[in-house]
């Protein structure tokens, strides 16, 4: 969770900052605010948090009298907090006033959804016509409900596809469903498929919403039981006939199965062996997704089992990778294979299926075919699997090289453009999940140089973040500078060198860990540069003789110092494997202390097996980013595999105990 950054906050104040910011930014930009009426922004989003509407008034008053530039989100917050009573005539006014802009659009996505509440559908279908994000799962389901309502013909398989992709039981997908139920086009079967869905992705909200409108009161008492506690309800209650009882019954052992799928195996072969075929492959489906997640032998039996039962059973893409992970592990690479030939079009085309299609390929002895496969991969190398497959291949991975140097037009205009100068103050101003959206909205439609130009304007304001992940959207013009700054780099080439860390790895962690914001901090209390949390700094502190107090957490080269003789102690207890090392530093040591155990296995389809979608990611980006720092710093530059590792296998000496050894960061959030 990055609040604020840049070496400039350890100098100036944020009011001062946002002065000096605007400035910057030329007078064409914005009008700058004064110190006195910088705050307005801040002070509104805290009348806002606070629901506080008479300070709200007086503050839309301020910021209008004095033409604030960040007006917009003054009033945008005055708005939000009473848009219930709101009416469109008061809309239309705001969109007017700050066309274009990201906060028209973002209170017309909030406007949107409170007309839906509202059933107003007139307005609801002129204002979505103007809406341009789009991204809004509950809005999306609203439009496709009003145009069905106002007689436009919406295929049943739009809105069954709308519906079972929400999530969270929201009251737009909820009377999109509930309108295609009474019209005729949901039957029951779809229904039981959300109800299930839901229950696979452990959303038992969206599953009770999809069972109610069964209309049903029975059903819906047995839901609410058997989502209370399973085991009595398949004890007292279960029954595999009628249909809706086998339903119920699959849903109860599907929930045993999260918590315990050998036993939800076993009731399944003993007890409940007479549920509809297609109902046991599901619930096998289940068992064999969570023993892979559990990295236990016997998750490809249980894929193995639903596949017999019902070949044409749909799987979600998750079940269809951890069938294919599972593969993998079990060096089954035909088994892989049908797992991913099984997948979404958009799936398959991920290069992390790429990679394994084309590794489980050349076991299945087609070595033509897996060469061609990891080509079209190696011609990216600055991609996680992109670099493995050009290093199967003994292939170079250079880095791109330097585009040309920015015109004074190009970087005139992304100086002067108003999205993403409010975009910066509103960053100066410790208002950060506004200045990113913001900024973010600024940058639709535009091409690979205006990307590179709004980027040089984050960078050279170390705004790290933004400078780094607006310059990874451009597609043949790839700044590597920008995308792998190296900001603090007399400072961590000396912490690193004195813990006796690879320099490149821990450029690698920390742009992955904070994208270098200097006061980052995360929901669990992480914070600075390398995320570190006060206790395990405090427990580091005290291993390494270092004086210890919480205010150090944000002095940059104390949190440089404390993180890189963390990372040393856990690369210690894992024998120097560096990706076992980054999965310890995310998700705590005792995960991939106890993930490695089993047998002996390609480090590769040991990460690729890392139950966390998170840590399996971060782990990628980690290593991928010590391998182009390397490059970047003129270092020895190990391959992406030498940091990978050969093997991951049991525990050896040095690392058999890490159960003393704290979370960095996140590893307490998790599950």
């Amino acid at each position: 969770m990055i609040e604020t950054g840049g070496r400039v906050l350890e100098r100036v104040g944020r009011t001062a900052l946002a002065l000096l910011m605007t400035l910057a930014l030329g007078a064409q930009a914005a009008p700058a605010p004064t110190p006195a009426d910088g705050d307005l922004a801040v002070q509104a989003r805290e009348a806002w948090a606070k629901r506080d509407r008479t300070r709200l008034a007086t503050l839309v008053d301020a910021a209008r009298a004095q033409s604030h530039p960040l007006a917009g989100w003054v009033e945008y917050f005055d708005l939000n907090a009473r848009l219930t009573e709101a009416r469109q005539p008061e809309l239309d006014a705001f969109y007017a006033r700050y066309a274009g802009s990201y906060v028209e659009d973002r209170l017309r996505n909030d406007w949107l959804l409170e007309l839906g509440r509202r059933r107003d559908w007139a307005n609801f279908r002129r204002d979505h016509a103007a809406y341009l994000m789009r991204d809004d799962r509950e809005v999306a389901c609203y439009a496709l409900l009003a145009d069905h309502l106002a007689g436009v013909k919406v295929a049943a398989d739009t809105a069954r596809a709308a519906w079972l992709a929400q999530k969270d039981g929201d009251d737009g997908c909820q009377q999109l469903a509930s309108a295609f139920v009474e019209a005729g086009l949901f039957k029951p079967d779809t229904l039981w498929a959300k109800a299930r869905l839901a229950t696979e992705q452990g959303r038992p909200r969206a599953a009770r919403q999809a069972v109610a409108l069964l209309a049903t009161k029975l059903l819906d008492d047995r839901l609410a039981d058997l989502q209370d506690n399973a085991g009595r309800y398949l004890t007292r209650k279960a029954r595999s006939a009628p249909r809706a009882e086998a339903e119920l019954t699959a849903l109860a052992l599907a929930r045993v199965a999260a918590n315990d799928p050998g036993q939800a195996g076993d009731l399944l072969n003993d007890k409940w062996n007479k549920l509809p075929a297609e109902l046991q492959a599901w619930l096998w489906v289940q068992i064999g997704r969570q023993s892979a997640l559990r990295l236990q032998d016997d998750a490809l039996a249980a894929f193995d089992r639903a596949n017999k039962l019902a070949p044409d059973l749909a799987w979600t893409d998750d079940s269809l990778a951890w069938h294919a992970r599972a593969a993998l592990r079990a060096k089954a690479p035909a088994a892989a294979l049908a797992a991913i030939e099984r997948m979404s079009g958009s799936e398959q085309r991920d290069p992390s299926w790429v990679y394994w299609r084309a590794r489980a390929t050349r076991q299945q002895g087609d070595a033509p075919a897996a060469r061609a496969q990891l080509a079209t991969l190696a011609a990216t190398p600055l991609n996680y699997f992109g670099r493995l497959a050009a290093e199967d291949l003994a292939l170079p991975t250079p880095l791109p090289p330097a585009p040309p140097p920015l015109t004074a037009d190009e970087r005139r205009t992304a100086r002067q453009h108003p999205g993403l100068a409010r975009a910066l103050q509103l960053i100066a101003l410790g208002l950060r999940n506004e200045g990113v959206r913001e900024w973010n909205f600024s940058l639709r439609g535009m091409n690979d140089r205006a990307l590179l130009a709004a980027a040089q304007e984050a960078c050279d304001r170390e705004v790290w973040d933004r400078c780094i992940n607006t310059s990874e959207r451009t597609r043949t013009e790839i700044d590597i500078a920008q995308r792998y700054p190296t900001p603090h780099r007399a400072e961590l080439l000396r912490e690193a060198q004195a813990a006796g860390l690879d320099p490149a790895y821990v450029y690698g962690l920390i742009r992955q860990e904070s994208r270098f914001v200097l006061d980052a901090r995360s929901h669990v209390g992480a914070a600075g540069l390398m995320q570190v949390m006060p206790a395990t700094a405090k427990w580091t502190a005290k291993k390494v003789g270092m004086a210890y107090s919480p205010d150090l957490m944000h002095d940059r080269d104390f949190n440089l110092r404390i993180g890189a003789n963390y990372l040393k102690i856990v690369l210690d207890r894992f024998e120097g494997a560096q990706a076992l090392a980054a999965a310890a530093y995310n998700a705590g040591p005792n995960r991939p202390a106890r993930w490695r155990e089993g047998p002996v296995i390609d480090a590769a389809i040991w990460a690729e097996n890392i139950p966390f979608n998170e840590t399996r990611d971060y782990v990628r980006k980690v290593l991928i980013g010590g391998a182009v720092y390397a490059q970047l710093l003129g270092l020895p530059a190990p391959t992406l595999r030498e940091r990978l590792g050969r093997s991951v296998g049991p525990a050896g000496a040095r690392d058999a105990d890490v159960s003393d050894v704290p979370p960095a960061a996140a590893g307490e959030s998790k599950p």
